[in-house]
């Protein structure tokens, strides 16, 4: 069973079919989801799906795009929604100049919020990062230096160097429908390198479907796309992906907990 580490399905386009994207989901071997906030002012809608399904979590946290609105949020007002049973990570935060126009300022003033909410919770920061790679490295390093937290690249799309900065502060890389599209033929080299137990899977659901439904509405079941492609570029059955994977979410989440083999 494989779990997708990064959706969003408290997203309008999810509003009329959400149980059938999910019944289609585990149909096709998906069984646990995390559905990640891009605005702590609209917590309560993430906290509220997370609350209704036992194998949904959820994060909280401030999508860079959305910096400016939000550098006002606090560390302190990120840890206590994060106390939440369901919450399980910070984020997603992080460093985007290509699709977001937030002031570069605002975005590192919330990126360092999250990573001081990360480092004083223990909970892993998901992080959002679009060709800022140099930058988000040097962040995070500093960050760690004051103290260290769990990391998790999301949707990765950098480049050699970033992959090393994060696998060296203990971070974790996850894969998505970005992975499958035929011009990413550097992403798949890198993937080939990242071990196996620093590598979790998404579909950052309704955004990024996999080939071959890259133009239409993602949804969880087209996981398993991504899936067979990574298992294919490490060499290993998709099977052995799937146990890894999983097992690599619940520690990295360990505030979640896996289901019982027995019921």
């Amino acid at each position: 069973m494989f779990v997708d580490s990064h959706l969003h399905l408290d997203f309008d386009d999810f509003a009329e079919n959400r149980e059938a994207v999910l019944a289609r989901a585990e149909a096709a071997g998906v069984s646990a989801f995390l559905t990640i906030s891009i605005r702590v002012r609209d917590f309560p809608r993430i906290r509220a799906i997370a609350e209704r399904y036992p194998n949904v979590w959820c994060t909280v946290g401030t999508l860079p795009h959305f910096a400016d609105e939000e550098r006002d949020v606090t560390a302190d007002e990120i840890i206590a929604l994060a106390a939440h049973p369901k919450v399980i990570g910070i984020g997603e935060a992080g460093l985007d100049t290509f699709y977001g126009n937030a002031s570069w300022e605002a975005q590192i003033d919330v990126l360092r919020a999250h990573c001081d909410a990360a480092r004083r919770t223990g909970l892993p920061l998901v992080i959002h990062s679009v060709r800022q790679d140099e930058a988000m490295a040097e962040l995070l390093t500093q960050e760690h230096a004051r103290g260290a937290f769990p990391i998790l690249m999301h949707a990765f799309s950098g480049g050699h160097d970033l992959a090393q900065a994060v696998l060296g502060l203990g971070g974790y890389i996850s894969y998505g429908g970005l992975l499958t599209y035929n011009e990413n033929t550097a992403q798949r080299e890198i993937a080939r390198s990242v071990p196996l137990d620093r590598i979790l899977l998404e579909t950052d659901a309704p955004s990024l479907a996999p080939e071959p439904h890259r133009d239409a509405p993602n949804e969880p079941a087209f996981l398993r796309h991504t899936s067979a492609l990574l298992a294919r570029i490490k060499g290993v059955p998709e099977a052995e992906l799937a146990l890894r994977s999983t097992e690599n979410f619940y520690r990295l989440f360990s505030k979640a907990s896996p289901p019982d083999p027995a019921g």
